[in-house]
């Protein structure tokens, strides 16, 4: 296929005066419909728009390359205009706009057309070729320069895999270049980048991103041996593949406009090292194996636990010192019930930690909803995801319901994407900033009100009633109850009612109750601490680097330090961890354990009633949790 066939002489103005950008684009869409290809001209315009809204397509240079992609056109095409005196086009560098060329590029599976449409892109960085045609006198001899220039250019696929080899002085440098629609910026940015290397004498290969899918593929060899890795992109690229490799992260356009700047970075080595949040895929073709729906949730699921890990270590720890202030300056024994119950916050150097780590644990949960919901639905869906994580944060559904409002708030705005589309263009351009957040926001309220927060706290009021009515004659099965729920949701409502149902057997006199709940806490995460150390292929490296940080939560019965490994897989983890918490529950209960404080995990062990056997629970349910998920977990990709 040539390129000239995608074109229409009737779809090309050699002589163009549109006043401002929104009168060029419309003089645009009106040259593509003289070629017969679109049947929806608003459908179409809407999709233009859309893309100019995501970022300039005036690339600089006195080019612009707008661009739609959707079920509105019939055929692939290409529309042209030459405009003699210059538009201003909001262009990367400022200056008039006096070249535009339209696509238009159908929904179908043959992409035979995404090629040469590539190539053109690539084509009109070429200042003889861009003259050429600026200086055309009829839309004839426009075609006929472009049809000579196809003949004698190579495509851009061709020449990005005939990347020689390496000489042993060469810097060698990898890039991936990829935009939302896939066809003219993602290969401006691949020839950009191409050429700034040849001319500093480096060694380089790109992998394109384009709609046709992702070529040139970069080996997990190739990735070994680079220096620096450049990530030219505006839409999602793999980057589990990256981890440990010093990474620059620009937009698209940077490959094409400040191409030079990137390598002289990628050469002096000045670019922070790339740390994955779960290193998923080893290579390219690992995350093809597992690319199904399964393979997506887990890494929206992991986009927020990523984000959410360093609030729990960071206030957990603080937390932590808090309570070790406490024990250091206070005699817990001098203490009543009423006092303990405030320990950790005491001194006035252990509140005002307590109250620091408590202001970083508050946003945990948000930041989990928001985080999930951005991966799923953008980022429009990060302000929906907080407001539903905070509302399961403060009420009843802890972190089972954020990261079930997480998910909701994504597929909220996916669903408003398909509403608003078909709104008039004027509601349409508003949608992001209006209609998106007022809407979603309302819709995850009444989502999490009627829905999530009822639902929860039904269970939660049954749990409750269920644990007064046990009574005193089963003791250990209490106790394997008590220890468990503390497991199961970490936080959450099961949780919640455990301990509140511990905290009022201390007001009311029962010390053993409230013991066989604050192990039932502390076993999670020094389960997760210790499975990490003797399972390390079961983790990733993060959670490898994480996990020792639990035993200092877990020891100070802080259970939410075991949230993220149990987010990032909730049907082997909790299950595990559940176990373990429940036997150590029972064993507290059966050793008659007791506790007259609420709160403080080892810090508080001056006050534990035979405190050796209880040392021995939690060493037996730790030891059952994390041999569990030793069995349970497969080895991390």
């Amino acid at each position: 296929m040539r390129i000239t066939e995608l074109m229409d002489k009737r779809s090309i103005e050699i002589g163009g005066r549109p006043k401002d950008k929104k009168e060029a684009l419309d003089q645009m869409i009106a040259l593509m419909l003289k070629s017969g290809k679109i049947k929806d001209e608003e459908a179409y315009r809407r999709q233009v728009y859309a893309r100019e809204e995501e970022g300039t397509t005036g690339i600089g240079e006195g080019i612009a390359i707008p661009h739609g992609r959707c079920d509105a056109v019939e055929k692939p095409g290409l529309a042209a205009m030459v405009v003699k005196g210059g538009v201003d086009f909001d262009a990367l560098d400022g200056e008039p706009v006096t070249l535009i060329f339209l696509i238009a590029a159908p929904n179908t599976k043959d992409n035979v057309h995404l090629d040469m449409l590539s190539k053109l892109s690539v084509m009109m960085m070429d200042e003889e070729f861009q003259a050429a045609l600026r200086n055309a006198g009829t839309p004839e001899e426009f075609l006929e320069i472009i049809d000579k220039a196809d003949a004698e250019t190579a495509s851009i696929d061709e020449r990005l895999a005939d990347t020689g080899t390496a000489d042993d002085s060469q810097v060698k440098i990898l890039a991936v270049t990829s935009c939302p629609t896939g066809i003219a910026h993602t290969y401006m940015a691949a020839e950009g980048i191409e050429k700034a290397a040849k001319e500093k004498n480096c060694y380089v290969k790109i992998e394109t991103r384009g709609s046709g899918g992702a070529k040139n593929v970069l080996t997990a060899k190739d990735i070994e041996e680079a220096d620096c890795i450049i990530v030219a992109a505006d839409a999602q690229v793999p980057m589990e593949r990256f981890d440990g490799k010093k990474v620059i992260e620009c937009q698209v356009s940077d490959g094409i406009s400040k191409a030079g700047e990137l390598l002289e970075r990628a050469i002096s080595g000045n670019a922070p090292v790339y740390h994955s949040a779960s290193k998923t895929s080893a290579s390219p073709q690992a995350a093809k194996k597992s690319g199904g729906i399964g393979h997506q949730i887990y890494t929206q699921l992991m986009n927020g636990v990523s984000h959410m890990l360093p609030f729990v270590v960071g206030g957990g720890i603080l937390i932590a010192i808090a309570f070790l202030i406490d024990s250091l300056n206070v005699d817990m024994n001098t203490l009543d019930v009423a006092e303990r119950g405030n320990f950790g916050t005491i001194t006035p150097l252990a509140a005002w930690f307590k109250n620091l780590g408590g202001v970083a644990f508050g946003f945990m949960l948000p930041v989990l909803a928001g985080f999930i919901a951005m991966a799923v639905g953008d980022r429009p869906a990060l302000a929906l995801g907080f407001v539903g994580g905070m509302i399961a944060a403060n009420g009843k559904s802890g972190f089972l319901g954020a990261l079930v409002a997480g998910f909701a708030a994504g597929y909220i705005i996916i669903l408003l994407r398909k509403v608003c589309d078909n709104l008039p263009e004027f509601l349409e351009k508003i949608a992001p900033v209006l209609i998106y957040p007022l809407v979603g926001i309302l819709l995850m309220g009444l989502l999490m009100a009627f829905v999530v927060e009822p639902v929860m706290g039904g269970i939660n009021t049954a749990l409750n009633n269920g644990l007064t009515g046990m009574g005193s004659s089963s003791k250990v099965v209490l106790g394997l109850i008590l220890g468990a729920m503390m497991a199961v949701d970490m936080g959450g409502p099961f949780n919640k009612a455990a301990y509140v149902f511990g905290a009022a057997a201390i007001a009311a006199g029962n010390y053993d109750i409230m013991a066989a709940v604050m192990i039932g806490g502390m076993t999670p995460p020094c389960a997760i601490a210790l499975a990490t150390i003797l399972f390390k292929k079961k983790f990733t490296k993060e959670e490898r680097e994480s996990g020792p940080a639990n035993f200092i939560m877990g020891l100070a019965f802080i259970t939410e330090g075991a949230i993220p490994f149990a987010a990032s897989d909730p049907l082997r983890v909790l299950p595990a961890c559940i176990a373990g918490s429940g036997i150590a529950g029972a064993l507290s209960m059966l050793f008659n354990c007791t506790l007259m404080a609420p709160h403080g995990g080892i810090f508080v062990f001056p006050v534990v009633g035979n405190a050796p056997m209880y040392v021995v629970a939690l060493a037996a349910g730790t030891a059952v949790s994390a041999l569990l998920l030793g069995v349970l977990k497969r080895e991390a990709a």
